[in-house]
């Protein structure tokens, strides 16, 4: 495992941006490199403390879930080798941990599917019986597997700010109003029916190895043609939470996988969920990646030391 990456330096290639995680830089007018950091954000704030091998645990788990689900979905990848693309003195920044994709239209919104009451969606529920709009049965517990999957979009958070639950109507009339010339209301529709296939086939999977997938957010995209694509990452400890079975039960907050740990670790500080961010104990970083590290190898069978 490489030492821990805050931040690229790529210089071989133009710098368009830096999110919460990745770097993208511009491979020509049609193509990108995304470099996946070790940086950690919690409550959309991104901590000052990189968790070690993270970049690298996101990358693959991404990489298995993309080659095993493309048949759902056309997603990003080129095949290219991101050290082909970088300058020889750069390679080592994007070994094992950065993609080369297509540069596709994002949708503006946050697909995420819930199989399990949690989080916000318990927070919802608990105030008006519904989560984004869509009513649930009365009387489910804190952490209750819902009758079937439901998609419940959210506004994409911007560094610092924080993602919006929205209604389904809100997410149609967000993507027609971000991809004119194109049915954004009907690119919404195809982004659920694809997103509640997507998790339920991974969620399958995950139950075979173990791990319950309580929800995940997804991102997608579009080409020039109007194609809906798999993009950005792909139910990783990052973008969903993973559950381990044998140690679920309704009513309580099962531990688990992803980041939920660091989160359970910064509700018990004064902070007030603002940038700047507090410092991680060594303990809680460690433990992290632990984590990280361990979600990937019971998933795919990958092990990164």
């Amino acid at each position: 495992m490489t030492s821990p990456l805050f931040e690229s330096s790529i210089q071989s290639l133009p710098l368009l941006g830096r999110g919460k995680v990745r770097d993208i830089y511009a491979v020509g007018e049609d193509k990108l490199l995304i470099v996946t950091s070790d940086r950690l954000s919690a409550f959309d704030v991104v901590l000052p403390d990189p968790i070690p091998g993270k970049g690298q645990v996101l990358t693959a788990m991404a990489g298995f879930w993309f080659e095993r689900l493309h048949h759902i979905l056309p997603n990003q990848l080129t095949g290219i080798a991101p050290e082909s693309v970088v300058d020889a003195t750069e390679q080592d920044q994007v070994r094992g941990r950065a993609l080369v994709v297509k540069r596709l239209r994002p949708l503006p919104i946050e697909a995420v599917v819930r199989g399990y009451l949690i989080g916000s969606g318990w927070k919802d529920y608990q105030q008006t019986g519904a989560v984004c709009g869509i009513a649930l049965p009365e009387g489910l517990a804190l952490a209750a597997r819902l009758p079937a999957p439901i998609f419940t979009p959210a506004t994409k958070a911007d560094v610092g700010d924080h993602d919006e639950n929205i209604s389904f109507e809100q997410a149609q009339r967000h993507c027609a109003a971000a991809l004119p010339g194109m049915d954004g209301a009907a690119l919404a529709r195809q982004a659920r029916e694809a997103a509640i296939a997507l998790y339920s086939e991974a969620a399958d999977y995950a139950a075979t190895r173990g791990i319950l997938i309580a929800d995940t957010k997804f991102e997608f995209g579009v080409d020039s043609n109007g194609t809906l694509h798999l993009i950005d990452e792909a139910l990783t400890p990052d973008s969903s939470r993973f559950w381990p079975a044998d140690g679920y039960r309704e009513g309580i907050s099962p531990p688990s996988y992803d980041k939920q740990y660091v989160r359970d670790y910064l509700e018990t500080l004064n902070w007030n969920k603002k940038a700047p961010g507090p410092r991680l104990p060594a303990e809680i970083i460690e433990r992290t990646s632990a984590k990280y590290r361990e979600a990937l190898e019971r998933l795919t069978g990958i092990r990164i030391d």
